[in-house]
């Protein structure tokens, strides 16, 4: 478990992901597939899924994508990992898939983005977000096993990735807020607790501990590092962490400093709220934007509820990560960090959800 206090950049951060709600106009961050880049993703997953191998062995060399891999590249680079921290790429249609094609599609795009990393124990890396019928007051459960709001938060890994399947009858919208403009806002308006966020925290890993980790983890909730701003956050799972012996309990400083943190999250001025539609694949930067889920009501009908699929992935280019984030993401390196630490013979992408 790591002590040290991480130090606070210089001043605020002037940033293409500092942004605020006014400043994300129009469908900017939508990308829009092609009649030849739909054809193409669709051939490649066809035959993808006609080999009977598990899909998890799907990586960028046996998914060509002559036309749109430059594309992909590029939409990562500007957007994703340099620029406002977030892209939609639209125009893919489950519909005119099977299941194992569109789960196909969904991989061989994200192999070109960056290496798969394990969601959980069972070592899924094509994750199910779907109403499992469980409670997010269940200190085992994950929050999007459940139909309830999310709040604010991020992912273990780099960036994560979303494909819609089904929408909600109604909810379940993508919220995203830049972690980077919540640090300038608390920095201007309260340095002494922008200080306290760079202060080391305990997070509950909700029961997924891998051979001789603590059943938490301890990592600022925000961190500065070779000139790179880095958030991890999850307000519930640093408040479940104080169920375990060792654990104290949060200090007046930090419960008033998370208060003005989900405060500042929740400003309307601040964040967006984005729809899914079917098809679309939405790539979110863990270290520059929490994200978040408004709770939802399904359909009755069992086809009809909404699912999406979800990768945590690991690009090569992704930015450099401080030593503490080994905590969680098992390493910093490229490439190789992030998710649950799962034996790479356990991996395995599970078409429904387990």
């Amino acid at each position: 478990m790591s002590e040290t206090i991480t130090p606070m950049p210089p001043g605020l951060l002037d940033a293409a992901a500092a942004w605020r709600a006014a400043d994300i106009v129009g469908q900017e961050w939508v990308v829009r597939l092609t009649g030849a880049e739909v054809a193409e993703v669709g051939a490649a997953a066809r035959r993808l899924a006609a080999d009977a191998a598990d899909l998890s062995s799907v990586r960028a060399r046996n998914f060509p994508l002559p036309i749109l891999a430059p594309r992909l590249a590029a939409m990562l680079r500007d957007q994703v990992l340099e620029g406002r921290g977030f892209a939609v790429l639209r125009g893919l249609d489950p519909a005119r898939l099977s299941r194992r094609e569109t789960a196909a599609a969904f991989l061989g795009v994200g192999a070109h983005l960056g290496a798969f990393r394990p969601q959980n124990a069972k070592g899924h890396i094509l994750g199910h977000v779907k109403d499992l019928g469980r409670s997010g007051d269940d200190p085992t459960a994950r929050l999007y096993q459940t139909h309830e709001r999310q709040t604010y938060h991020t992912d273990s890994c780099d960036v994560v990735g979303l494909m819609c399947l089904m929408p909600a009858k109604a909810g379940g919208r993508s919220s995203l807020v830049s972690s980077v403009t919540l640090y300038n806002e608390i920095r201007q308006r309260r340095p002494d607790l922008a200080a306290v966020l760079f202060e080391p925290i305990e997070t509950d890993r909700r029961g997924e501990v891998g051979p001789g980790e603590d059943p938490w983890f301890t990592i600022p909730v925000f961190n500065w590092h070779a000139g790179h701003f880095a958030g991890i956050y999850q307000r519930q799972y640093i408040e479940s962490a104080r169920r375990f012996a060792g654990v104290a309990p949060l200090t007046p400083a930090q419960v008033e400093a998370l208060d003005l943190l989900d405060a500042l999250a929740e400003d309307p001025a601040l964040h967006i709220e984005l729809d899914f539609l079917p098809g679309d694949i939405q790539l979110v930067n863990n270290h520059v934007l929490f994200h978040d889920r408004t709770a939802f009501q399904d359909w009755p009908e069992p086809e009809r509820r909404r699912h999406l699929l979800r990768l945590w992935l690991a690009p090569p280019d992704a930015q450099p990560l401080p030593p503490v984030f080994a905590e969680r993401f098992g390493t910093v390196t490229a490439s190789e960090r992030g998710g649950v630490s799962v034996p790479r013979d356990r991996w395995i992408a599970p078409l429904e959800a387990e």
